[in-house]
């Protein structure tokens, strides 16, 4: 779904990093000023550290930049809606700002699932933080790791380099906040399902797009070989997609066109015996659009052969076959697949949780981080949260955080001018310069295959619901002027101008 909107060097008060290295048989202990850069880094800056060496590193070193002393430290955890907003709207001549983020680019969510089926690039959807920090401050540092944990009488926080990192160097760095903003999304929910995690591919992140093609490509390639059962050949072109939210429906969508349009050219005698089931537990998909755009989608998906299962829940996922349970009926059925794509629910990352368990008293939600109107996490001190994250009356979506970071980079400004912002906590300044935050829903689109899409629009006190081919068009060009900036803008159009003239692709390395 798209959201319907527009959205100094750091004082570093303590800074440490551990690095082992074995030397021989010998344990060396060395007490040194070390430079810590991440990769690509315009400024450096230094702290004292113990060097433990047990591995062979090279310690580089670089020019230092020097800390404004003055101005408050600004944690941003996250670079998805939310936090980019903060950063483009920000006063960052006011804060020395870091921003920590295990994914070093902004990911424009609504197009992600036409990515899985090549008719949108994957990096045309994809802009660098580098390039929105570049934009805004020279100054701003950006830390590619994760947050792990918080020492929140420190104000301190540990940071860990991703998985995807050269093992042999990893460094768990600490760095100093003075205030935090904790935007790091959501990921998959399974409810517990067995086999889902094993089996199953999921459609959050730019990685689950390649699994996806790859999956979808392997399963047309296997269904070729004419040695094979007419049942198990039934079973690779059975693509099941699990869960009958935006997410969900527009990959359903966007997998019909390209049967429709390219499979049906490339692998005819196959196209026509592929099949598209969308599992909902509820009774209708799309449940917080119109139920006017409810029934004009599943009419549409009738017409193009998706099947609906609705009040159908999964109770297991196996290699080869799910099984399904009817909530009217009570019937359990087995269903065989090639591909599943789970698009049901969302919940917090770890980090969230890590952070409720040091106020286990305020932070009774599993869900995530209970935040009040003015966007505070419950029972801490400087410490704010938004987007899929937290736990509030706004529904976890883009354009709430898109919202959300807007507000917050407003009181942030508004705070950074008043004379006593040094002496008051931020938490309590926040309550007398600013109003709560209220969110205005300023409409919602969804895409749903063959060149039609269905549109939410707010008008006055009203809302106008609109579907089918016009609305598409609105749909591409609200996407273009969207996206965060004219490279992402150009690259996606011309996307679409190859895919009109040449089809779509979905190879994989």
């Amino acid at each position: 779904m798209l959201p319907f909107s527009k959205s100094g060097p750091i004082a570093q008060r303590g800074l440490h990093t551990v690095i082992r290295a074995n030397i021989g048989s010998r344990s060396v202990h060395v007490a040194e000023r070390a430079y810590l850069a991440p990769l690509f880094a315009r400024h450096r800056t230094y702290a004292t550290s113990t060097t433990t060496i047990t591995d062979p590193v090279v310690l580089t070193e670089s020019r230092k930049t020097t800390p404004n002393n003055k101005k408050k430290t600004l944690v941003l955890l996250g670079t998805g809606w939310g936090s980019t907003t903060i950063l483009k709207s920000l006063d960052t001549n006011s804060y020395n700002v870091v921003v920590v983020s295990p994914r070093n680019y902004f990911l424009f969510t609504p197009l992600l699932p036409s990515c899985t089926v090549g008719t949108t690039e994957s990096r045309s959807i994809m802009e660098p933080i580098r390039h929105i920090i570049g934009r805004r401050s020279k100054d701003i540092r950006f830390y590619e790791a994760q947050c792990t944990d918080i020492d929140m009488t420190k104000k301190e926080l540990v940071l860990e380099q991703g998985e995807e990192l050269d093992s042999a160097s990893n460094q768990s760095t600490r760095i100093n906040y003075d205030y935090l903003v904790v935007g790091i999304g959501g990921t998959y929910n399974t409810f517990g399902t067995p086999g889902v995690e094993k089996y199953a591919c999921f459609l959050k992140e730019m990685g689950d797009v390649s699994k996806i093609r790859r999956r979808i490509k392997d399963a047309i390639e296997k269904a070729s070989f004419a040695n094979i059962s007419e049942a198990e050949r039934d079973r690779l072109l059975h693509m099941v997609v699990v869960g009958g939210g935006p997410t969900g429906v527009e990959f359903a969508g966007e997998l019909h066109d390209l049967i429709a349009d390219d499979l049906s050219r490339w692998v005819p005698e196959l196209a026509s015996k592929i099949r598209i089931t969308l599992v909902e537990s509820l009774p209708n998909v799309l449940p917080s659009f119109d139920k006017k755009l409810v029934y004009y989608t599943q009419l549409m998906f009738k017409k193009t052969g998706i099947n609906l299962l609705t009040n159908t829940t999964v109770k297991k996922v196996d290699e080869k076959t799910l099984t399904v349970s009817n909530s009217v009926s009570g019937s359990e059925t087995e269903i065989p697949y090639g591909n599943i794509v789970w698009a049901a629910g969302i919940r917090a990352r770890q980090f969230a949780h890590t952070l409720r368990a040091k106020v286990p008293d305020v932070q009774t939600s599993g869900r995530g981080l209970i935040i009040d109107d003015y966007l505070r996490v419950q029972g801490t001190e400087d410490i704010w949260a938004l987007g899929d994250c937290t736990v509030s009356k706004n529904a976890p979506l883009a354009q709430v955080a898109s919202q959300q970071g807007k507000w917050l980079s407003k009181a942030f400004n508004t705070m950074a001018k008043d004379r006593n912002e040094r002496t008051i906590s931020g938490s309590s300044l926040i309550l007398t310069k600013t109003s709560p935050f209220v969110y205005s829903s300023n409409g919602s689109l969804a895409y749903i295959g063959g060149e039609k899409a269905i549109a939410e629009l707010p008008f006055f006190n009203k809302s106008i619901v609109v579907g089918g081919p016009f609305t598409s068009v609105f749909w591409k060009a609200y996407c273009l002027w969207e996206l965060s900036s004219v490279r992402s803008s150009l690259s996606v159009a011309t996307d679409w101008a190859k895919r009109a003239m040449f089809g779509r692709t979905i190879s994989v390395d």
